[in-house]
């Protein structure tokens, strides 16, 4: 990094800036408590519809959560059709399977139910049923000609965000690569937040999901978008997680506790559609297309290390330092530096808390550099407040990998 490539980058976000600053984003209206999820199909027949396509995973399907709801959804005068085949990281053939379900069973209307991953299949299920395009065209910023059929959402991990934002991510397993399709046509019409429905996660996934909002509230806020809305929804979610993510992860069935988590993941949602990420998500999307690992996992893994990158910025770190002070981990005598490090002290002690490891043995080093590619070019444009090189990246990629 030098000052021609980092004055190139302010320049490139500029416009960008200036287009999120006006740009409205609608914040969808929530739904929440415990058991509401029995409520919401009385949110849902408001707008009409009478067949609604739920898109969820194996998993969930499984667990039979979902049963209540379409015995609700069915006293509505809704019928529901479920496709539950989703994969962890959602892929291309995924959203053209359910569209198709959603066609041959004349919907009109798309559930996502489930964690991030069957969200974002949701959103572009509903999307397609308005926009026949492929889903490769819809990779990038607001590809979308016409609105989506309408969506709700039903989240049952506290992590994606994908319930408020804009952004949906689809794995082409061919080219082993993720799309990033943004666009505010993207948001559901309204959502379903039940704690009761997050304590069925294990912890793992409660510990992988809880630093993936983290994550989100943390590079929305140490990058160059951060309007008022987008740093007080990211240190409203940023104490939220630190003061209950451990909680959540040692006590599940503590409906307090999720509840708390469930904010928190929307106000980094929130967040992060105003705020953009960083290179976090970038190298954590780059590295989980190829070898199919967890997205929450990788951002946990690779967010210290980003973080210490950005000290080299006095902006970041005293960013960095207002995060660490408003989550209650030092005081406001210390200096930005000493609060800074705090912060990254404090995530990895999470990390070993939660049994989340700090490498992987699942990178291949021939495949370093394409990943690097891969992860810079995705990362251009993030409002980052340093830009990395191809020597940075690959350190930051050593940094996690075990071989």
């Amino acid at each position: 990094m030098n000052k021609v490539q980092q004055a190139t980058a302010n320049l490139s976000n500029l416009p960008i800036k200036m287009i999120m600053q006006r740009l409205k984003v609608p914040t969808p209206p929530v739904l929440e408590g415990p058991d509401m999820v029995l409520r919401f199909p009385e949110v849902i027949a408001v707008t009409g519809v009478r067949r609604v396509l739920i898109v969820a995973g194996p998993t969930v399907s499984a667990s039979g959560m979902i049963d209540p709801f379409i015995d609700a959804l069915k006293q509505n005068g809704i019928d529901a059709v479920l496709y539950d085949k989703t994969m962890p990281n959602p892929t291309i053939q995924n959203v053209y399977d359910a569209v198709k379900v959603y066609n041959t069973r004349h919907c009109d209307a798309v559930v996502g139910f489930g964690g991030g991953s069957s969200l974002d299949c949701a959103k572009i299920v509903a999307a397609k049923a308005t926009n026949d395009i492929p889903v490769e065209h819809m990779d990038g910023a607001f590809k979308l000609r016409f609105r989506a059929t309408p969506f709700f959402a039903v989240p049952t991990t506290s992590g994606s965000g994908s319930e408020c934002s804009i952004a949906s991510v689809i794995t082409n397993p061919e080219t082993k690569t993720k799309n990033l399709i943004a666009d505010t046509r993207l948001i559901p019409l309204a959502v379903c937040l039940d704690p009761k429905l997050a304590a069925s996660m294990p912890p793992s996934v409660t510990a992988a999901t809880g630093m993936d909002a983290l994550t989100h509230a943390i590079e929305a806020y140490v990058g160059d978008m951060d309007t008022s809305f987008v740093r007080d929804k990211a240190l409203t979610a940023g104490a939220e997680i630190f003061a209950h993510l451990e909680n959540a992860y040692i006590d599940g069935d503590n409906l307090d506790e999720r509840m708390a988590m469930m904010h928190a993941a929307f106000f980094a949602g929130e967040a992060f559609t105003r705020g953009f990420v960083g290179y976090v998500h970038a190298f954590a999307h780059a590295i989980g297309a190829r070898y199919d690992l967890s997205h929450g996992k990788l951002n946990a893994m690779l967010l210290p290390h980003v973080l210490r990158f950005y000290l080299k910025s006095k902006k970041a770190t005293a960013k960095l330092s207002e995060f660490a002070y408003n989550a209650g981990l030092g005081e406001l005598t210390e200096d930005d530096r000493t609060l800074a490090e705090a912060l990254i002290t404090r995530i990895e002690d999470m990390n070993a808390a939660m049994d989340i490891p700090a490498v992987t043995d699942a990178i291949n080093p021939d495949d370093v550099p394409e990943l690097v590619d891969h992860a810079l070019s995705e990362a251009w444009l993030y409002p980052v407040p340093v830009v990395m090189t191809q020597g940075d990246g690959m350190r930051l990629i050593a940094a996690i990998s075990a071989c």
